[in-house]
């Protein structure tokens, strides 16, 4: 049985937990992009620990056989973006996230309360 959106949603945001991922916040796209329902934002605060909380979102998707669409920065660790096709999730270096700021881009999205 495959995951629904927001079961993927939650399992990254689980597994980015797991490594202590800062600052996470989950943006509800559904009605604003066709590129994806969510959109999971974090930092760590060493390029290891960007590493690492992608490795951590990458192991999890394989165990519960979630299809990785893309998977981009893991060798620099400054923007890791890994595409989970409904869900896209976005773990940032902290320099780089306070430069790109994704969630002023995407101002008019919901953040999701309870994830």
């Amino acid at each position: 049985m495959s995951l629904n959106p927001e079961q993927v949603m939650q399992m990254a945001v689980d597994a980015a937990e797991s490594i202590k991922a800062h600052d996470l916040v989950v943006l509800d796209l559904k009605g604003l992009s066709l590129v994806a329902d969510y959109f999971v934002i974090c930092h760590g605060n060493s390029d290891t620990q960007v590493q690492s909380i992608a490795s951590e979102v990458r192991k999890r998707a394989h165990e519960e056989n979630v299809h990785i669409r893309g998977l981009e920065g893991m060798n620099a660790a400054r923007w890791v973006l890994i595409d989970l096709g409904d869900v896209v999730v976005h773990i940032f270096h902290r320099d780089e996230r306070e430069y790109y700021n994704i969630e002023r881009l995407w101002s008019d999205a919901k953040v999701v309360e309870n994830v």
